[in-house]
């Protein structure tokens, strides 16, 4: 069992000593890449020596407990020990996602149930960004369209860890936790707006794409169509008195990125270009992959209320994931933040489907 991982020791040791290599880090990009990978393996390999370790003081305690009964109670605790290691490195060797590690850009939109929905747009926009701020993330407003009485339209944030890309903790990195949030979400209420007291559905979209790097999409410039206008706020009224707002389409794709909350034309564009980046990876992954793509095409991008991945009853204080069977009655803590829990089931899931389909 586990043959495979000995070659995973050898490139674990081989790893260490090109770190200690200080020529090795002239090279930022590569010696990123091999943090990154040494990261990855580090936790393997501790848990693989740990379960061998075990596996050792089994066959001794059995040789002591032949001569003395009672290595016996030793010999059942450490059985135990070694099966709970078994199951923690056969989870470990479920192959990642590449993407991971990387930073992502988190987008709500207002879908079915008008005023209603905007308002629900707005609770998950700040129960993304209290978790944010729970675990340690950066936070950052790229563009956003308000509504009449508050909420968005549509408002699209860009979250990162705090040292940017780069090497975290297996199963801790901002795509990581967050490519679960992708879907149609689904509240359940009496609205602000609602003057007898009934209970309202409306739905809101959210769409979760990891930050593209510039290396890693080829953009040409004469294959954008840079559009500038008048920033404007909710009803249409003006912002400000010159043209800084900035749309950018691609033509060749026909994608289209849009900023207008920064103050300058220049920042706008490049807020715009980093949107139209990531997008564009995303489409191009979903192109590649699209037989392996499950999550990322799991992502409804139209809200629609009967494709919802999870529903947020008020008057319940309940909160039901439907892709996972998850239920909990803290729904006003998870509007808070709380989030783990919810995202820890989507994640148990899908490493349960992923050790299914390799056996």
């Amino acid at each position: 069992m586990f043959e495979a991982v000995e070659e995973l020791v050898g490139e674990h040791a081989d790893l260490e000593k090109q770190l200690a290599d200080p020529s090795v880090h002239s090279d930022q990009a590569n010696a990123r890449k091999l943090n990154k990978r040494y990261a990855e393996l580090t936790p393997i390999i501790a848990t693989f020596r740990a379960w061998k370790q075990t596996g050792d003081d089994i066959e001794t305690a059995k040789e002591l407990a032949a001569d003395d009964p009672d290595f016996a109670a030793e010999v059942k605790e450490l059985t135990q020990a070694r099966e709970e290691l078994t199951e923690k490195l056969r989870l470990l060797l479920v192959p990642r996602d590449p993407s991971d590690d990387k930073d992502v850009l988190l987008e709500v939109k207002a879908g079915a149930g008008g005023d209603e929905s905007a308002l629900f747009a707005g609770d998950l926009l700040r129960m993304y960004l209290r978790y944010a701020e729970r675990v340690g993330w950066k936070t950052e407003i790229i563009d956003a369209t308000e509504s009449e009485l508050g909420g968005y339209k549509d408002v699209q944030v860009s979250v990162r860890t705090k040292g940017g890309n780069g090497a975290t903790e297996p199963g801790q990195g901002v795509w990581a936790r967050l490519k679960y949030e992708g879907g149609v979400h689904r509240v359940q209420r009496v609205p602000a707006t609602e003057s007898q007291g009934r209970i309202h559905t409306s739905a809101a979209g959210v769409l979760v794409t990891p930050e593209a790097e510039e290396v890693e999409v080829e953009i040409n410039a004469n294959d954008l169509r840079i559009d500038v206008y008048r920033s404007s706020g909710p009803g249409g009224q003006s912002v400000n008195t010159t043209d800084s707002a900035v749309r950018i389409t691609h033509i060749p794709t026909g994608v289209v990125a849009s900023c207008q909350n920064e103050k300058s034309q220049l920042q706008n564009k490049e807020q715009a270009m980093r949107i139209l980046r990531s997008r564009l990876l995303a489409a191009a992954q979903e192109a590649a992959e699209q037989e392996a793509s499950d999550v990322r095409r799991s992502q409804v991008r139209s809200v629609d209320r009967s494709e919802k991945i999870r529903t947020y009853n008020y008057p319940e204080n309940r909160i039901s994931d439907h892709r996972t069977g998850f239920k909990a009655y803290n729904l006003d803590q998870v509007l808070d933040g709380d989030l783990d829990a919810v995202i820890q089931a989507c994640v148990d899931t899908d490493s349960a489907a992923k050790l299914a389909a390799a056996h």
